[in-house]
Protein backbone atom coordinates (compact mmCIF):
# COMPACT_ATOMS: atom_id res chain seq x y z
CA UNK A 1 0.00 0.00 0.00
CA UNK A 2 0.99 3.51 -1.12
CA UNK A 3 0.14 5.83 1.78
CA UNK A 4 0.52 10.01 1.92
CA UNK A 5 0.44 11.90 5.16
CA UNK A 6 -0.19 15.71 4.61
CA UNK A 7 2.63 15.59 1.84
CA UNK A 8 4.05 19.08 1.10
CA UNK A 9 6.72 20.42 -1.78
CA UNK A 10 8.03 24.07 -1.70
CA UNK A 11 10.41 25.66 -4.05
CA UNK A 12 10.95 29.19 -2.31
CA UNK A 13 8.10 31.11 -2.04
CA UNK A 14 5.85 28.33 -4.65
CA UNK A 15 4.12 25.59 -2.62
CA UNK A 16 4.05 23.10 -5.61
CA UNK A 17 2.41 20.18 -3.47
CA UNK A 18 0.43 21.64 -0.43
CA UNK A 19 -1.06 18.86 2.38
CA UNK A 20 -1.82 16.38 0.26
CA UNK A 21 -2.76 12.52 1.72
CA UNK A 22 -4.17 9.51 -0.24
CA UNK A 23 -3.86 6.29 0.02
CA UNK A 24 -3.27 3.97 -2.38
CA UNK A 25 -4.34 -0.20 -1.94
CA UNK A 26 -2.16 -2.90 -3.42
CA UNK A 27 -3.80 -3.97 -7.35
CA UNK A 28 -5.22 -0.26 -7.66
CA UNK A 29 -5.36 1.43 -11.20
CA UNK A 30 -4.89 5.18 -10.29
CA UNK A 31 -5.29 7.78 -12.92
CA UNK A 32 -3.68 11.54 -11.47
CA UNK A 33 -5.02 14.42 -13.07
CA UNK A 34 -4.94 18.44 -13.17
CA UNK A 35 -3.55 20.99 -15.28
CA UNK A 36 -0.08 21.87 -15.79
CA UNK A 37 1.29 22.82 -12.46
CA UNK A 38 -1.28 21.30 -10.29
CA UNK A 39 1.60 19.24 -8.74
CA UNK A 40 0.81 15.63 -10.64
CA UNK A 41 4.94 15.19 -11.70
CA UNK A 42 6.08 16.47 -8.04
CA UNK A 43 4.39 14.19 -6.03
CA UNK A 44 5.64 11.38 -8.45
CA UNK A 45 8.86 12.46 -7.83
CA UNK A 46 8.63 11.89 -4.25
CA UNK A 47 7.05 8.70 -4.57
CA UNK A 48 10.15 7.45 -6.58
CA UNK A 49 12.41 9.16 -4.11
CA UNK A 50 13.95 11.13 -6.72
CA UNK A 51 12.90 14.56 -4.98
CA UNK A 52 12.48 15.08 -1.10
CA UNK A 53 9.11 16.79 0.67
CA UNK A 54 9.28 19.90 2.20
CA UNK A 55 6.82 17.96 4.72
CA UNK A 56 5.20 15.29 5.47
CA UNK A 57 5.42 11.37 4.56
CA UNK A 58 5.10 8.29 2.49
CA UNK A 59 5.11 5.09 3.30
CA UNK A 60 5.36 1.83 0.97
CA UNK A 61 4.13 -0.82 2.82
CA UNK A 62 4.55 0.49 6.07
CA UNK A 63 8.05 1.56 5.33
CA UNK A 64 8.73 4.92 5.46
CA UNK A 65 10.20 6.96 2.61
CA UNK A 66 13.53 8.49 4.08
CA UNK A 67 17.05 9.61 3.24
CA UNK A 68 18.28 6.25 1.65
CA UNK A 69 15.10 5.37 -0.87
CA UNK A 70 17.00 2.57 -2.96
CA UNK A 71 15.07 -0.69 -1.06
CA UNK A 72 11.70 1.21 -1.83
CA UNK A 73 12.70 2.43 -5.44
CA UNK A 74 13.89 -0.83 -6.50
CA UNK A 75 10.40 -2.20 -6.40
CA UNK A 76 9.35 0.68 -8.45
CA UNK A 77 9.38 1.04 -12.24
CA UNK A 78 8.99 4.64 -13.36
CA UNK A 79 8.30 6.52 -16.57
CA UNK A 80 8.90 10.10 -15.85
CA UNK A 81 7.59 12.86 -18.76
CA UNK A 82 9.95 12.87 -21.58
CA UNK A 83 12.18 10.12 -20.59
CA UNK A 84 15.96 10.66 -21.03
CA UNK A 85 17.61 8.07 -23.79
CA UNK A 86 20.55 7.60 -25.01
CA UNK A 87 20.13 8.45 -28.79
CA UNK A 88 23.46 6.45 -29.92
CA UNK A 89 22.58 3.43 -28.00
CA UNK A 90 20.41 0.62 -30.18
CA UNK A 91 17.35 -0.28 -27.92
CA UNK A 92 18.48 -3.41 -26.84
CA UNK A 93 21.63 -1.55 -25.61
CA UNK A 94 20.19 0.48 -23.77
CA UNK A 95 17.54 -1.72 -22.16
CA UNK A 96 20.53 -4.32 -21.44
CA UNK A 97 22.46 -0.97 -19.18
CA UNK A 98 19.07 -0.10 -17.93
CA UNK A 99 18.31 -3.63 -16.33
CA UNK A 100 21.98 -3.32 -15.17
CA UNK A 101 21.32 -0.26 -13.69
CA UNK A 102 17.80 -2.14 -11.85
CA UNK A 103 19.97 -4.38 -10.53
CA UNK A 104 18.97 -7.36 -12.36
CA UNK A 105 21.28 -10.41 -12.13
CA UNK A 106 23.50 -10.95 -15.30
CA UNK A 107 21.68 -14.52 -15.62
CA UNK A 108 18.28 -12.85 -15.95
CA UNK A 109 19.11 -9.58 -18.31
CA UNK A 110 18.78 -11.28 -21.86
CA UNK A 111 15.24 -12.93 -20.61
CA UNK A 112 14.44 -9.65 -19.31
CA UNK A 113 15.18 -7.39 -22.19
CA UNK A 114 13.34 -9.77 -24.52
CA UNK A 115 10.10 -9.71 -22.48
CA UNK A 116 10.30 -6.14 -22.28
CA UNK A 117 10.80 -5.86 -25.87
CA UNK A 118 7.67 -8.43 -26.30
CA UNK A 119 5.66 -6.23 -23.87
CA UNK A 120 6.14 -2.99 -25.82
CA UNK A 121 5.78 -4.40 -29.38
CA UNK A 122 9.64 -3.42 -29.69
CA UNK A 123 10.92 -6.07 -32.02
CA UNK A 124 11.47 -4.62 -34.68
CA UNK A 125 13.05 -1.75 -33.67
CA UNK A 126 15.47 -3.65 -31.00
CA UNK A 127 18.84 -3.27 -33.13
CA UNK A 128 17.91 0.01 -34.49
CA UNK A 129 19.11 3.31 -32.75
CA UNK A 130 17.27 5.59 -30.42
CA UNK A 131 18.59 8.55 -32.49
CA UNK A 132 16.27 7.25 -35.50
CA UNK A 133 13.00 5.85 -33.44
CA UNK A 134 9.93 8.39 -33.72
CA UNK A 135 8.15 9.96 -30.88
CA UNK A 136 5.86 7.14 -30.35
CA UNK A 137 8.52 4.22 -30.18
CA UNK A 138 10.88 6.20 -27.88
CA UNK A 139 8.32 6.53 -25.65
CA UNK A 140 7.71 2.89 -26.12
CA UNK A 141 11.31 2.40 -24.92
CA UNK A 142 10.78 4.42 -21.95
CA UNK A 143 8.18 2.25 -20.89
CA UNK A 144 10.19 -1.10 -21.83
CA UNK A 145 12.56 0.13 -18.83
CA UNK A 146 10.28 0.84 -16.87
CA UNK A 147 9.23 -2.65 -16.75
CA UNK A 148 12.50 -4.77 -16.77
CA UNK A 149 12.96 -5.52 -12.86
CA UNK A 150 9.58 -6.99 -12.53
CA UNK A 151 8.36 -4.10 -10.16
CA UNK A 152 5.27 -4.31 -8.07
CA UNK A 153 4.58 -0.72 -8.05
CA UNK A 154 4.38 1.56 -11.65
CA UNK A 155 4.75 4.67 -12.23
CA UNK A 156 3.71 6.49 -15.54
CA UNK A 157 4.00 9.76 -16.30
CA UNK A 158 1.99 11.12 -19.84
CA UNK A 159 2.41 7.16 -21.39
CA UNK A 160 0.28 7.89 -24.86
CA UNK A 161 2.51 11.03 -25.17
CA UNK A 162 3.03 10.55 -29.34
CA UNK A 163 1.36 7.44 -29.66
CA UNK A 164 -1.16 7.07 -32.49
CA UNK A 165 -4.48 5.49 -31.96
CA UNK A 166 -2.99 1.84 -32.35
CA UNK A 167 -0.66 2.36 -30.41
CA UNK A 168 -2.94 4.11 -27.44
CA UNK A 169 -4.99 0.90 -27.86
CA UNK A 170 -1.97 -1.76 -27.39
CA UNK A 171 -0.89 0.61 -23.91
CA UNK A 172 -4.12 0.35 -22.77
CA UNK A 173 -4.09 -3.32 -23.34
CA UNK A 174 -0.46 -3.51 -21.54
CA UNK A 175 -1.73 -1.46 -18.35
CA UNK A 176 -4.43 -3.86 -18.20
CA UNK A 177 -2.01 -7.25 -17.83
CA UNK A 178 0.18 -5.10 -15.50
CA UNK A 179 -2.38 -4.15 -13.54
CA UNK A 180 -2.93 -7.84 -12.79
CA UNK A 181 0.47 -8.12 -10.95
CA UNK A 182 1.22 -4.29 -9.67
CA UNK A 183 0.09 -0.93 -8.42
CA UNK A 184 -0.61 1.82 -11.18
CA UNK A 185 -0.60 5.62 -10.86
CA UNK A 186 -0.86 6.93 -14.47
CA UNK A 187 -0.45 10.36 -15.26
CA UNK A 188 -2.60 11.41 -18.21
CA UNK A 189 -3.82 14.71 -19.55
CA UNK A 190 -6.32 12.55 -21.55
CA UNK A 191 -9.18 11.83 -19.99
CA UNK A 192 -10.47 9.16 -22.36
CA UNK A 193 -7.60 6.85 -21.40
CA UNK A 194 -8.21 7.57 -17.40
CA UNK A 195 -11.81 6.21 -18.00
CA UNK A 196 -10.62 3.31 -20.13
CA UNK A 197 -7.86 1.86 -17.82
CA UNK A 198 -8.29 3.30 -13.94
CA UNK A 199 -10.55 2.07 -11.30
CA UNK A 200 -10.15 5.32 -9.66
CA UNK A 201 -9.04 8.71 -10.15
CA UNK A 202 -7.35 11.61 -8.17
CA UNK A 203 -7.61 15.23 -9.24
CA UNK A 204 -5.13 18.22 -8.19
CA UNK A 205 -5.98 21.62 -7.97
CA UNK A 206 -3.05 24.37 -7.49
CA UNK A 207 -1.13 21.90 -5.20
CA UNK A 208 -4.34 20.41 -3.41
CA UNK A 209 -6.16 17.22 -3.61
CA UNK A 210 -9.79 18.13 -5.11
CA UNK A 211 -10.83 15.01 -5.87
CA UNK A 212 -10.59 11.65 -4.60
CA UNK A 213 -13.55 9.18 -6.37
CA UNK A 214 -14.21 5.96 -7.55
CA UNK A 215 -14.77 6.10 -11.37
CA UNK A 216 -17.69 3.46 -11.31
CA UNK A 217 -18.97 5.77 -8.49
CA UNK A 218 -19.01 8.80 -10.54
CA UNK A 219 -21.14 7.43 -13.09
CA UNK A 220 -23.94 6.82 -11.22
CA UNK A 221 -27.20 8.08 -11.21
CA UNK A 222 -26.91 11.93 -9.72
CA UNK A 223 -30.40 13.01 -9.45
CA UNK A 224 -32.92 13.80 -12.34
CA UNK A 225 -32.91 15.84 -15.37
CA UNK A 226 -36.24 17.41 -16.48
CA UNK A 227 -37.24 19.78 -19.81
CA UNK A 228 -40.80 20.90 -19.72
CA UNK A 229 -42.57 23.24 -21.37
CA UNK A 230 -43.18 26.51 -19.43
CA UNK A 231 -42.45 27.53 -15.92
CA UNK A 232 -42.90 24.09 -13.84
CA UNK A 233 -40.30 25.49 -10.75
CA UNK A 234 -42.90 25.22 -8.18
CA UNK A 235 -44.51 22.12 -9.22
CA UNK A 236 -41.68 20.33 -9.32
CA UNK A 237 -40.82 21.00 -5.77
CA UNK A 238 -43.78 19.75 -4.42
CA UNK A 239 -43.46 16.27 -5.85
CA UNK A 240 -42.59 13.87 -2.64
CA UNK A 241 -39.20 12.94 -2.55
CA UNK A 242 -37.63 15.44 -4.76
CA UNK A 243 -35.28 17.45 -2.15
CA UNK A 244 -34.06 20.52 -4.23
CA UNK A 245 -34.66 21.85 -8.08
CA UNK A 246 -32.06 23.31 -10.01
CA UNK A 247 -33.08 25.34 -13.35
CA UNK A 248 -30.43 24.67 -15.83
CA UNK A 249 -31.07 26.43 -18.60
CA UNK A 250 -34.01 28.01 -21.29
CA UNK A 251 -34.23 27.45 -24.67
CA UNK A 252 -36.82 27.22 -27.30
CA UNK A 253 -39.46 27.65 -25.40
CA UNK A 254 -38.36 24.68 -23.24
CA UNK A 255 -37.05 24.65 -19.34
CA UNK A 256 -34.85 22.32 -17.66
CA UNK A 257 -34.25 21.45 -14.44
CA UNK A 258 -31.65 19.20 -12.55
CA UNK A 259 -33.52 17.67 -9.51
CA UNK A 260 -31.99 16.35 -6.18
CA UNK A 261 -33.85 13.05 -6.37
CA UNK A 262 -33.48 9.14 -6.70
CA UNK A 263 -33.76 8.08 -10.14
CA UNK A 264 -36.46 5.55 -9.36
CA UNK A 265 -38.38 8.63 -8.74
CA UNK A 266 -38.89 9.10 -12.13
CA UNK A 267 -42.13 7.57 -12.66
CA UNK A 268 -44.05 10.03 -10.06
CA UNK A 269 -42.46 12.81 -11.42
CA UNK A 270 -43.58 12.23 -15.09
CA UNK A 271 -46.94 11.72 -13.52
CA UNK A 272 -46.94 15.05 -11.86
CA UNK A 273 -46.20 16.72 -14.74
CA UNK A 274 -48.77 15.25 -16.87
CA UNK A 275 -51.34 15.67 -14.38
CA UNK A 276 -50.13 19.57 -13.96
CA UNK A 277 -51.01 20.00 -17.80
CA UNK A 278 -47.10 20.39 -18.66
CA UNK A 279 -45.92 18.86 -21.80
CA UNK A 280 -42.95 16.90 -20.59
CA UNK A 281 -40.52 16.44 -23.47
CA UNK A 282 -37.39 14.87 -21.33
CA UNK A 283 -36.80 12.87 -18.47
CA UNK A 284 -33.42 10.64 -17.28
CA UNK A 285 -31.29 10.54 -14.57
CA UNK A 286 -28.20 12.47 -14.76
CA UNK A 287 -25.09 10.93 -14.37
CA UNK A 288 -21.80 12.86 -14.11
CA UNK A 289 -18.84 11.39 -15.88
CA UNK A 290 -15.14 12.78 -15.38
CA UNK A 291 -14.81 15.41 -17.99
CA UNK A 292 -17.72 16.95 -16.10
CA UNK A 293 -15.94 16.52 -12.73
CA UNK A 294 -12.75 17.47 -14.04
CA UNK A 295 -14.19 20.63 -15.38
CA UNK A 296 -16.13 21.57 -12.18
CA UNK A 297 -12.94 21.23 -10.53
CA UNK A 298 -11.00 24.19 -12.10
CA UNK A 299 -14.11 26.26 -13.28
CA UNK A 300 -13.85 26.56 -8.81
CA UNK A 301 -10.04 27.50 -9.36
CA UNK A 302 -11.71 30.25 -12.44
CA UNK A 303 -14.04 31.75 -10.13
CA UNK A 304 -12.40 31.26 -6.98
Amino acid sequence: MIELEHLTRRYGELTAVNDVSFQIGNGEVVGLLGHNGAGKTTIMKMITGYLEPTAGSIRIDGRELGPDPRPIQARIGYLPENCPLWPEMTVIDYLDYQAALHGVAPARRRGAVARAIRRTELASKATAGIQTLSRGYRQRVGVAQALLHDPDIIILDEPTNGLDPTQILHMRELIAELASSATLIVSTHILQEVQAVCGRVLILRAGRLAVDARLDQLQQAQGLLVSIRGDARELLSGIPGVKAVEARTERDGLSHYHLDAPADLAPAVAEAVTAGNFELHALQPRRQDLETLFAQVNAEVAHG
